[in-house]
């Protein structure tokens, strides 16, 4: 593991819970009746109370996607975060979809301990061709003065299919050679879709002393499994009512969600 890593999340294997904020201003479906700030808390107070090592900001509504985010997306995320950051007793990170340098942005600025996002690889993607620059978001971090913020990478984009046609393994060996992060992340084809766990194994098999974490798609009952291969693991939909996305965290789910990954690491 990197320093970065264990110094934020010590030697478990982390729990991450999504906090998805609402559609945001300027996004397709926002709704200016609907209260950001009091569903972001109410979610967040449900992850605390479940027993989450750490929580994550996203604003997994903002659909369509894009590669390059209105500012005002960036800047209400801001706000919301740093509203709640009084109440935040975790290690919180912060993902703006698919933006890498927005990500950064809103890491360095809300002091969060870690980013997500597809900072490697070229791929075909539903939001057109997709080719992010590791090197020029790594450098932006670190003239924020934030060298110490984790870089969560996506290997294996959601919604997207990867033009290199490497294998995913040789993928990640690569990434982490060439693009220093401080995890590697392996998805699902889609948010709430699960990682297959032969490619879990895969990836881990060749990143023994990285952190590989299961980034979508881990259940109730999958997650002891998972974490018997991967380094922790970003939950979101799982905990939602209903196992829905687009629905509040249910915090029996949340509850029942980290009593079984508590049991799974003992």
């Amino acid at each position: 593991m990197t320093q970065n890593f264990e110094r934020v999340f010590g030697k478990i294997k982390p729990v991450i819970g999504m906090v998805h904020i609402g559609a945001l201003p300027g996004t397709p479906l926002f709704d200016p009746s609907f209260d950001l700030l009091a569903a972001a808390h109410a979610d967040l107070v449900a992850l605390q109370e479940a027993g989450f090592d750490a929580v994550m900001f996203g604003n997994e509504n903002d659909r369509p996607y894009e590669f390059q985010v209105d500012t005002a997306s960036t800047a209400t995320m801001a706000a919301i975060i740093g509203q709640l950051k009084p109440e935040i007793r975790v290690p919180f990170g912060v993902n703006v979809l698919w933006d890498p340098m927005s990500s950064v942005a809103l890491g360095a600025a809300t002091g969060a301990a870690f980013v997500r996002e597809i900072f490697t690889g070229t791929y075909a993607s539903d939001m057109g061709p997709w080719t992010p620059d590791a090197g020029r978001a790594m450098r932006y971090r670190d003239r924020l003065n934030r060298p110490d913020m984790v870089m969560l990478y996506n290997i294996s984009a959601e919604f997207a299919h990867s033009l290199d046609q490497r294998s995913l393994p040789d993928r990640a060996r690569s990434a982490v050679f060439s693009s220093i992060p401080d995890a590697v992340l392996v998805s699902g084809q889609i948010t709430g879709e699960a990682a297959a766990l032969s490619d879990l194994e895969a990836v881990k098999a060749v990143l023994p002393d990285i952190a590989v974490m299961a980034n979508t798609g881990v259940k109730h009952e999958t997650v002891a499994d998972v974490l018997a291969v991967a380094d922790g693991c970003i939950v979101g939909s799982s905990l939602k009512v209903d196992g829905n996305t687009w629905n509040p965290v249910d915090p029996d789910r949340a509850s029942d969600f980290m009593a079984r990954a508590r049991k799974a690491r003992a």
